[in-house]
């Protein structure tokens, strides 16, 4: 793994020690809100940045045949790890460590009735090629659904020191940036909690939609270097350049959370 990059896959393999039949059944929810179907039966489904592989878990769940990917060896392996609790010796879900900037390892892809990748793409290091490689495999009426940070223009520049600082520097002085940062990003809820007599019950009901645990959403946040940003309507022109049609979409506002959207070939 290469220094300037969070290793992202050492975060998934302590959420995977957590995961429950119910969190898996909140990413199936999410898939079918947000594809617009009830089941992926006869559709094939690429999940480019597999992560935990929960998403992959979720799409072959619904009848997908499922084919992931990611940069990380050890989100590789956490993907591995699922297919082997779930599906085993199943030839209908495939997992491979690869690079969503390559263009030469994209080749030996077909073109897929989904692609997914959420919160992968601006943490490559290059998100306009990695978004361009995407949307090449789509199939014609296929559906692309991603979601890509918030473009808060100076916060997100502080944001993006902060994550270059915590991958770069000594693992002992990442406590110097974790305690400030999670003040700032947990102190005005636990503060709110308090003062309406809920101590912690943001903390305690935190649901964020990919099944993650605060604390494992937090250290993500702050080492996930590359990171790169857009404003929503500069994604919706990249890809309707394209020939994409928008088909649905939740953007953050002032939040440095993903805009999520979901474009039709």
């Amino acid at each position: 793994m290469a220094k300037d990059r969070f290793e992202f896959g050492k975060n998934w393999a302590k959420f995977l020690n957590n995961l429950t039949d119910e969190k898996i059944k909140e990413a199936e929810k999410s898939l079918k809100e947000w594809l617009g179907m009830e089941d992926l039966t006869g559709k094939t489904f690429l999940d480019i940045g597999s992560g935990s592989g929960l998403f992959s878990l979720a799409a072959k769940n619904l009848g997908a045949t499922v084919s992931s990917f990611d940069y990380d060896i050890n989100s590789v392996n956490c993907t591995k790890t699922l297919k082997e609790r779930y599906y085993p010796n199943d030839n209908g879900w495939n997992v491979e460590q690869g690079d969503a900037l390559s263009k030469e390892y994209l080749f030996k892809y077909s073109k897929y009735d989904i692609v997914y990748s959420w919160g992968v793409l601006h943490h490559t290091g290059n998100m306009y090629l990695a978004l361009e490689n995407a949307s090449n495999l789509v199939k014609e009426d296929g559906t692309l659904f991603i979601a890509i940070y918030n473009d808060q223009g100076r916060e997100s520049r502080r944001w993006t020191r902060v994550k270059k600082a915590y991958v770069n520097g000594p693992k002992f002085c990442r406590i110097f940036l974790i305690i400030p940062n999670f003040i700032k990003t947990w102190g005005p809820a636990t503060i709110y909690d308090f003062t309406k007599g809920r101590p912690f019950h943001t903390w305690r009901t935190y649901n964020s939609n990919r099944g993650m645990t605060p604390w494992i959403d937090f250290i993500d946040w702050i080492g996930g270097y590359p990171f790169e940003v857009a404003k929503p309507e500069e994604i919706f022109d990249f890809f309707h350049k394209k020939g994409f049609e928008l088909q649905k979409m939740s953007t953050e506002g002032k939040s440095y959370g993903c805009n999520q959207f979901v474009f039709k070939r």
